[in-house]
C-alpha cells in the first residue's frame, strides 16, 4: 500500500469498518498472501544423493542392506515413509538384480528423475565393487585361515538379524491379517524347505497373491425409499 493510498479515509478502516491506525494498516498491507502458503521443500541435490548411497554401499553387508536402507532413507533422511519404502522394496525384490541396486534406482528416480537414478545406482555399486575386488585378492591368499571363515560367518549372522529386525519393524503394519501370515508361511516352506527356485516361486505364489488381494466391489445397500419402491 503506497503513501497516497494510506492518506485515503477508507484505508484506515479495519475489516469490520472500525477505525484503524495507519501503522496497523501498513502492517496488514505488507503481509503478502503468498507468505501464508507453505514453501515447497527443496529438491535433493545429486551430490547429496550420491553421497548417501555411497555411504550405504560402503557400510552395508549382505541382506542387512535392507535395514541400512530403511534407517537412512526413512528414519534419518526422511525421504520416504514406511509405506513408500515397502512399495519400493516389493518392486525391487520382484525385478531381476540386487535388491539394494534396484532400491537405489527407485529412490533416485523418485527424488531427481533419471539423473538421480543413475547417481544413486553408481553410489550404491562403486563401494561394493571396489571392496569385493580387494577382498577377493585377500581371500585368495588367506581364505584357508580359520579366522577368515569365522569373520564371514559373523557378518552373515549379523545380516540375517538386521533383515529380521527390519521385517518386524515395517511388517507389523502391513502383515497383520491371517491371510498375510499364511502367505508368508507358504513362501517360507516353498523356498526354505522344498528349495524351489525364486523365479518359480514368484510365478506361482505371485499370481495367487494378486488374485487374493484383488480389489473387490461391494454392492451398495438400498436405502429405505428404494426398499419401499421395490415393495
Amino acid at each position: 500500500m503506497t503513501n497516497e493510498e494510506l492518506r485515503r479515509p477508507e484505508a484506515h478502516e479495519g475489516p469490520s469498518g472500525a477505525p484503524e491506525t495507519r501503522a496497523a494498516a501498513a502492517a496488514r498491507a505488507s503481509v503478502s498472501p503468498a507468505g501464508d502458503a507453505p514453501q515447497a521443500a527443496e529438491p535433493v541435490s545429486l551430490w547429496r544423493l550420491f553421497r548417501v548411497f555411497l555411504v550405504l554401499g560402503a557400510t552395508s553387508f549382505g541382506g542387512g542392506v535392507v535395514a541400512y536402507l530403511r534407517q537412512a532413507l526413512v528414519v534419518k533422511q526422511k525421504w520416504l515413509d514406511d509405506e513408500t519404502f515397502l512399495s519400493g522394496l516389493e518392486l525391487s525384490q520382484t525385478l531381476p538384480g540386487l535388491n539394494a541396486t534396484n532400491m537405489s534406482i527407485y529412490v533416485g528416480e523418485r527424488l531427481r528423475g533419471v539423473p538421480g537414478a543413475i547417481v544413486a545406482a553408481l553410489g550404491m555399486i562403486l563401494p561394493g565393487a571396489v571392496i569385493v575386488m580387494a577382498l577377493g585378492f585377500v581371500y585368495a591368499s588367506h581364505g584357508h585361515l580359520t579366522d577368515a571363515t569365522l569373520v564371514l560367518g559373523g557378518v552373515g549372522a549379523a545380516a540375517v538379524g538386521l533383515t529380521l529386525a527390519t521385517t518386524l519393524q515395517i511388517g507389523r503394519k502391513q502383515l497383520a491379517k491371517p491371510l498375510d501370515l499364511a502367505l508368508i508361511a507358504l513362501t517360507f516352506v516353498v523356498i526354505g524347505v522344498f528349495r524351489v527356485s525364486l523365479p518359480i516361486a514368484l510365478l506361482t505364489i505371485g499370481p495367487l497373491c494378486v488374485w487374493l488381494y484383488r480389489p473387490r466391489t461391494t454392492q451398495p445397500a438400498p436405502d429405505d425409499d428404494g426398499e419401499r419402491k421395490a415393495a
